[in-house]
């Protein structure tokens, strides 16, 4: 019987054509001996009338992602059931969302739990530039508790008729024929078993995989690894008047010693501030960074107690495989967190509504099988439209988080007025912004200015360390 590979073509997230994503082959020397042939897909209004129900969709995860994808799946006439194991899912995630989510996504502001207008960006020697200037009267940042969002959006695909299981997905069997099903096996909850759950099993025609940096579902079809982070935060309580100072405001720092690779940020919530770091490169120090980052804050935040510690993986780049059959990953399981910001939550919510409407498009709402082609789909308009956000937080990343000096340089650009609108309009309504040509030259200009300042401060640092 002959082995079967698989290309791992998609190294970062590009503008997605057929022969970039994943090809599985069953011969491997055709890798060697063959040229490469374009793969084409055919239309899949072709397929099947499913007879005498309609299509039946797991979707693994119950964050914003698979709540989203749930929501927009019942919608559509899919029989779509939701599995999440953690139903109170305090992620630690920094919780922001941008100003265009909350009307995309029809989110009540009451789940909402800070408006963050004022931004302090804080260099490596402490100088805090002010953001936000820029920002117009109704524009704000907002913020929220992940265990509300999550539980908001779960809700309501509930009430647009998924069935929300409260159960861990353990593994899956693959079709054994072209349109036979997918056997998703998992412990329920939901029923008075014991803290082990009743082992279970569920025949679905697709799945969608938003089960999280470590989804199973991923594993399931072979999507490759990715690099990732880790995330450390704790929500600290502190006392009123001190949680003034943060009603409308975040703060981020930068600094080898709050994260080699990442920032520290304090977030402000509904009656505590959320203090965390990250790092891809030296994860066995992430306490560290977490004890820096506590003391670059102590003034604002002493005497505080901390009523939650949380950590968890963030995916730096998405990965080689998001599609295969009628499986599709979407949020964190497909690596969909910005660099330099490590955004995610928005990002999560979109993939997975563009994911269901895919399947909703293909099968005719309901009444047809789907098949790869329908949810590649999704996969080449995802990629259209935010590959160049991911592409330039990625050079951000790159230029400046590499050093201090190079850190204190960015901090200096972000008091810049021009920086601050292109950025928060960006972030905001999640587009790269066309800019001023006068002033993009002005800013390139002052931005190899503070590049330069940053090298010449790197070389002095190196002598008085010699």
């Amino acid at each position: 019987m002959a082995a079967s590979i698989a290309l791992k073509t998609f190294i970062g997230l590009r503008q997605s054509t057929p022969e970039n994503n994943a090809i599985v082959l069953s011969n491997p020397t055709a890798v060697a001996t063959s040229p490469r042939r374009r793969l084409r897909i055919n239309a899949s209004k072709s397929s099947p009338r499913v007879t005498g129900r309609n299509l039946r969709v797991a979707v693994v995860g119950g964050g914003p992602a698979g709540g989203c994808a749930a929501e927009t799946l019942a919608k559509g006439g899919i029989e779509t059931f939701l599995i999440e194991r953690k139903m109170d899912n305090c992620k630690p995630c920094g919780g922001a969302i941008p100003l265009c989510m909350v009307g995309e996504f029809d989110l009540p502001l009451d789940i909402i739990d800070r408006r963050v207008t004022k931004m302090k960006m804080i260099s490596p020697s402490n100088v805090a530039v002010d953001i936000g200037r820029t920002l117009k009267p109704h524009e704000y940042i907002g913020m929220v508790r992940r265990e509300v969002l999550d539980a908001y959006l779960r809700e309501r695909a509930s009430t647009a008729g998924a069935t929300v299981i409260n159960g861990l997905f353990l593994k899956m069997d693959l079709p054994q024929s072209k349109n036979a099903p997918y056997v998703l096996h998992y412990s329920d909850y939901n029923t008075k078993t014991g803290a082990a759950g009743e082992k279970k099993t569920l025949e679905v025609d697709a799945i969608v995989g938003a089960d999280g940096a470590n989804s199973r579902v991923a594993k399931g079809i072979g999507a490759g690894d990715y690099e990732y982070a880790i995330a450390f935060q704790e929500r600290i309580k502190i006392s009123d008047d001190k949680m003034k100072y943060y009603e409308d405001l975040a703060e981020m720092y930068v600094g080898d010693d709050v994260s080699p690779d990442f920032y520290g940020w304090v977030f402000p919530k509904c009656d505590h501030v959320a203090v965390g770091t990250g790092t891809v490169t030296h994860k066995g120090d992430i306490k560290k960074f977490q004890t820096a980052t506590r003391l670059r804050a102590r003034d604002k935040i002493e005497g505080g107690k901390i009523i939650r510690v949380e950590a968890h993986p963030i995916p730096e780049h998405p990965r080689p495989r998001r599609v295969l059959d009628r499986v599709a990953l979407v949020g964190d399981a497909a690596g969909y967190v910005t660099k330099c910001s490590g955004e995610g939550i928005y990002f999560a919510a979109k993939s997975g509504r563009m994911c269901a409407e895919a399947i909703v498009e293909g099968s005719e709402n309901g009444k047809r099988m789907v098949d790869e082609s329908d949810l590649r789909v999704y996969l080449q308009k995802w990629d259209k439209t935010y590959w160049p956000t991911y592409k330039v937080l990625d050079i951000l990343q790159k230029v400046f988080y590499r050093s201090d000096p190079a850190r204190e340089a960015f901090v200096e650009m972000c008091a810049d007025e021009y920086v601050q609108r292109m950025t928060f309009d960006s972030y905001l309504y999640k587009r790269v912004v066309p800019g001023n040509p006068l002033e993009d030259l002005k800013l390139a200009v002052n931005t190899i200015g503070s590049l330069v300042r940053a090298n010449a401060l790197r070389k002095e640092m190196e002598k008085l360390s010699v």
